[in-house]
């Protein structure tokens, strides 16, 4: 029997792989490095397509020909479409309303009938006055009665009287008696006036349940609904309306402005004005100014100023935002011979020494070199390279490049 002395040590130098065996399992690398490498490629060019295809969003504005007659932008502001006659019609009684007929955008004519109220209150009242009216005619006539009466007997007594068979005594009390009479005729015919006084008063209450519009014009605000209470006066926790529609007269549509009163020196009642809505800017609205508010708003340092359309159109609306630009003369159209257009000042561009504007032609943008004027007012006068009409990029302008697709804002 055999006895082992020491623990076995394996012999590691024994466990080897053959390199022919290797050599056939190791596939070629270079396929993969190309595929890491054209999938990268892929993903750098989609993100830039991606970058370079996204649609910029820019506002545009039409250039302007230069006035003709020498009249010059002297001043620029911007304001609201406001009316000169607006009325928010509310009841002057408190009742529940029954009938609505005003409506959003409907127009109306004085007199109209814009809401009925609950009138079952007031018509009871009424038809209570005028019973008591009645009630007290008919003693009228019960009293008229009796002083005939007693004016014949007193006719009596004083003939009795003067033939010595009645006391002077029974004709004191006949006169009194036909005195009281009438007396109390005249009373009665004072409550019957009063009676007809108060008939009126509820007549009056009666009739204010039948809203009417106080001028014609056009429904621009529906304030009640059928079954809510309103009143003159606020109360009930704000659970009662205190008006019923509001009426816009627009044929007294006209814009307000605030000039800062640095300038308010420059504007002058009648002064031409060019108007352009927030909504159209590409439609200039001839106006004048019709009167300027004789005072100042210390908080904004401004001055109101009213001005009148020379023609209302359909597509004015009140409240819209509207920019002007008053027009004067100080001895400058010789100047103005040389411009072609006028674009507004943020259209201009300076790059690399040169004045640019980018125009808008068919969902691109086209770089212009351009020659700039003189200043008016927020616009900026152009001697070459762009022709009232076209369409210049005055929002957006950062990062744009020539031909570059692009969307206007809406």
């Amino acid at each position: 029997m055999a006895v082992r002395t020491g623990s076995a040590v394996p012999d590691l130098s024994a466990l080897r792989i053959d390199e022919g065996s290797r050599s056939q399992h190791r596939g070629p690398r270079w396929p993969r490095w190309v595929a890491a490498a054209l999938g990268l490629l892929l993903l750098v060019s989609a993100g830039v397509y991606a970058v370079r295809g996204k649609t910029r969003v820019v506002e545009v504005a039409a250039a302007q020909a230069p006035s003709s007659d020498g009249q010059v932008a002297l001043l620029n502001a911007s304001g609201y479409v406001t009316p000169r006659r607006r009325a928010t019609v509310a009841a002057k009684i408190t009742a529940r309303v029954t009938q609505m007929y005003a409506d959003e955008g409907m127009h109306v004519q004085a007199g109209q009938i814009l809401a009925l109220l609950d009138d079952s209150d007031y018509r009871v009242r009424l038809n209570s006055t005028k019973a008591d009216r009645d009630a007290t005619a008919a003693g009228l006539q019960d009293l008229q009665v009796q002083l005939a009466n007693a004016e014949t007997e007193l006719r009596r007594t004083q003939q009795l009287t003067k033939q010595g068979v009645s006391s002077p005594e029974a004709l004191d009390n006949a006169r009194t008696a036909a005195d009281s009479l009438s007396a109390r005729i005249a009373l009665t015919k004072e409550q019957v006036q009063a009676s007809d006084a108060k008939i009126r008063v509820a007549q009056q209450d009666l009739d204010n349940c039948t809203v009417r519009a106080p001028f014609a014009g056009i429904v621009v605000s529906k304030d009640a609904q059928v079954g809510e209470m309103v009143s003159p006066n606020s109360a009930g926790g704000g659970f009662t309306r205190t008006g019923i529609a509001t009426i816009v007269d627009m044929k007294s549509l006209e814009v307000e402005v605030d000039v800062n009163e640095s300038y308010i020196a420059r504007v002058r009642p009648g002064m031409p004005v060019t108007a352009v809505l927030d909504a159209y800017p590409n439609w200039n609205i001839p106006a004048k100014v019709r009167t300027i508010i004789p005072t100042a708003d210390r908080q904004k340092a401004t001055v109101k100023v009213r001005i009148a359309f020379d023609q209302l159109d359909p597509r004015i609306l009140p409240d819209m935002g509207v920019k002007v630009t008053f027009l004067g003369n100080e001895g400058r159209a010789a100047k103005s011979e040389g411009v072609k257009a006028l674009v507004p000042q943020s259209a201009v561009r300076s790059e690399n020494g040169s004045q640019v504007v980018y125009l808008y032609r068919e969902s691109h943008v086209e770089r212009r070199a351009v020659s700039v004027g003189e200043t008016r007012g927020s616009d900026t006068e152009i001697t070459a390279g762009v022709v009232a009409g076209d369409q210049v990029v005055v929002s957006g302008l950062d990062g744009l490049r020539d031909g570059q697709r692009v969307e206007i804002r809406r």
